[in-house]
């Protein structure tokens, strides 16, 4: 089956995006990183396959040329999640959804997600991010995503729990890699060190190597 691709993101503004990076950083350094991870993630959906690719965004954010747009609705994390799928069904496509705070996710690794989920035999794919949440899920049918309002955020099981939701709708389930994702500083550098060279979030917090504290 044929597969879209959704990034769910915040508009990169200062306070309102990577506070827990803060300190070290400042809260204008926090957003250029944000901004950094968003550009690189853009770009590498971009060249991934897919029938469409959409932007789930909170804010004003625009979409790169020739893709899809839509606003994020929802007063949770989890609602707004669940939204996104709704938002963007296609009849017959599958919807892989991935969130902007793992600029090291290369083509690659979206490809063999996509055809994992566009093969027979799995209903979803879920990559765990290693602090217990998860980096990316994939549903060949998007209307599954409604269990995603009940599954608590932000935890250490939010990952765990998302597997047990899915697997109680009989929903066969392939594992993605684990991923570290962007919350603090030293997850930053980490993350940078796996990105390939000459993307922008390499290069933004190698930059600020040496935050302003001030």
């Amino acid at each position: 089956m044929s597969v879209q691709m959704l990034v769910l993101a915040k508009t990169p503004v200062p306070g309102r995006v990577k506070t827990r990076l803060c300190p070290p950083l400042t809260l204008a350094q926090a957003a250029r990183v944000a901004a950094a991870a968003l550009a690189d993630t853009l770009a590498v959906v971009t060249a991934a396959p897919a029938v469409r690719r959409c932007l789930v965004v909170d804010g004003d954010h625009p979409a790169p040329s020739g893709w899809h747009r839509t606003a994020q609705r929802g007063a949770t994390l989890g609602d707004r999640l669940a939204h996104a799928y709704a938002d963007t069904r296609m009849d017959g496509t599958g919807s892989l959804l991935i969130g902007m705070d793992t600029p090291q996710a290369g083509t690659g690794l979206l490809a063999a997600a996509v055809q994992r989920l566009g093969g027979d035999g799995t209903d979803a794919v879920l990559g765990f991010a290693e602090d217990g949440g998860w980096w990316a899920l994939g549903l060949r049918d998007p209307s599954h995503a409604r269990a995603l309002a009940d599954v608590p955020t932000s935890t250490p099981d939010t990952g765990r729990l998302t597997l047990a939701a899915l697997r109680a709708r009989g929903l066969r389930v392939a594992a993605l890699p684990t991923l570290r994702d962007v919350d603090t500083y030293p997850d930053a550098r980490a993350v940078a060190a796996l990105c390939p060279a000459g993307g922008r979030f390499a290069a933004t917090v190698s930059a600020l190597a040496h935050p302003v504290t001030a």
